[in-house]
């Protein structure tokens, strides 16, 4: 039996919170629906923080919902405070409209881009008057409201500027615009939007007298209570510039056993009750479904292609979970070879061969300008802890040099602990 649009979004987990628990379901299960999700432009990229709202966005078109994707071009200029301990850094127009084509790129590899409406919402904010503002939306809000919204409280003790105060008028204009210009009756977001899309479904309201819902969906920690897809590194990004396909392949790969049913439910489209089966796997059998994590969060992103690539140069340094394809899945990734292919595909940092000519280039200085370490300090504590290696050989001297000898074929493999890996090349 086909399960219904609201069911599969509850049982994948993206359900928190609705603004009406007892009509939501019926309203979603008929299709149909027109709803928005907004991005904030503040980056030239979007992270893997911010694809549960586009997963979201992903199953509720394929069942027959039509989304709208909003770029904040407008509110990125102001910054939402909702979920930060500070304000955000004030952007010039010109970066954030940059910004907003590069995101609105992304998006496309995520949906169905032909059946989908982008606005910006300095379309609308651009030539706004302040004054008209005011008069049209703020004497609509209470002052006293806005001040128990959670974002804003939390904000409260350690400063929140006029200007963020702002933004919670921003967002609930936004959605009056998309429910007054393309019939929009939804607005989904993290579990810290709360407060700005109960404002914006109140706003519609009283201005249109329209009935309009929210959702939040959870947002996602790691088992430090650190906001999910952080690392060492940094966040880990969908441009391939910034992070790369094998580094975003193996952050998924790395995931520690216990989440990896939560994030194939969240970050890929295989079925469900595959999902369960696969995720009830034990160690080491546990580790072919944190391949398939990888997998198809990696072809989502960047393709079959890369996937595939990114996939098969990881099993060629760390080995195949499931050589002999033993283990059933639905997953694109059973139909590859278990060919250790080619470390050519693994991240590859190129430095000049002079570098490492008579007394060679220091180790420090080579895990932090590959990428490897984001400080010499952090080398440094890596090597005296025993984590880093070139070509399998240990290296347990922080002054330790790294000479032309080093190299077989114009290359070395430099690894920073056990799953962080460098393909160093010479450069002539």
């Amino acid at each position: 039996m086909a399960i219904n649009c609201f069911n599969e979004l509850k049982e994948r987990n993206f359900i928190y919170q609705t603004t009406d628990d007892e009509n939501i379901p019926a309203i979603l299960d008929k299709g149909g629906n027109i709803f928005y999700i907004g991005f904030d432009p503040t980056a030239d990229s979007l992270h893997v923080g911010h694809l549960l709202p586009v997963m979201a966005m992903r199953h509720l078109q394929a069942y027959g919902n039509i989304p709208i994707v909003l770029v904040g071009g407008a509110t990125a200029l102001v910054g939402d405070p909702s979920g930060k301990q500070e304000s955000r850094p004030i952007m010039s127009k010109e970066k954030v409209a940059e910004n907003a084509l590069a995101i609105k790129g992304q998006l496309a590899h995520f949906i169905d881009t032909s059946n989908a409406i982008f606005v910006n919402n300095a379309d609308w904010f651009g030539s706004m008057l302040y004054i008209d503002f005011l008069r049209d939306v703020g004497h609509r809000f209470s002052v006293n409201k806005m001040l128990t919204a959670e974002s804003v409280k939390l904000r409260l003790e350690t400063g929140l500027s006029f200007l963020e105060f702002n933004y919670m008028l921003l967002q609930a204009y936004d959605f009056y615009i998309l429910n007054r210009d393309h019939k929009c009756t939804f607005q989904l977001g993290g579990q810290d939007q709360w407060g700005n899309i109960v404002a914006g479904t109140d706003l519609v309201r009283r201005m249109s007298s329209n009935e309009v819902h929210g959702i939040t969906m959870p947002l996602l920690t790691n088992d430090k209570g650190e906001k999910f897809g952080k690392t060492v590194a940094g966040a880990v990004w969908l441009d391939a510039k910034r992070t790369s396909i094998f580094d975003y392949y193996q952050f998924w790969r790395n995931a520690d056993d216990g989440e990896v049913g939560k994030l194939l439910k969240y970050f890929t489209v295989l079925p469900v009750e595959e999902i369960n089966r696969l995720s009830s796997l034990q160690a080491p059998a546990i580790n072919r479904a944190k391949e398939i994590l990888a997998f198809e969060a990696t072809k989502l992103a960047h393709g079959q292609e890369e996937a595939t690539k990114a996939y098969l140069a990881a099993c060629s340094k760390f080995g195949f979970s499931d050589p002999k394809g033993e283990i059933e899945t639905s997953s694109s990734i059973r139909s590859i070879s278990a060919d250790p292919g080619s470390i050519a595909d693994l991240p590859t940092y190129k430095v000049p061969a002079a570098n490492f000519a008579g007394e060679g280039m220091w180790i420090v200085k080579l895990m932090t300008e590959s990428g490897l370490c984001i400080s010499s300090s952090e080398a440094r504590r890596l090597i005296k802890g025993g984590g880093a290696y070139v070509n399998e050989n240990r290296i347990g001297d922080e002054k330790a040099m790294v000479k032309n000898e080093d190299f077989s074929g114009n290359a070395l493999i430099l690894k920073a602990g056990k799953k962080n890996v460098r393909r160093i090349v010479l450069e002539e």
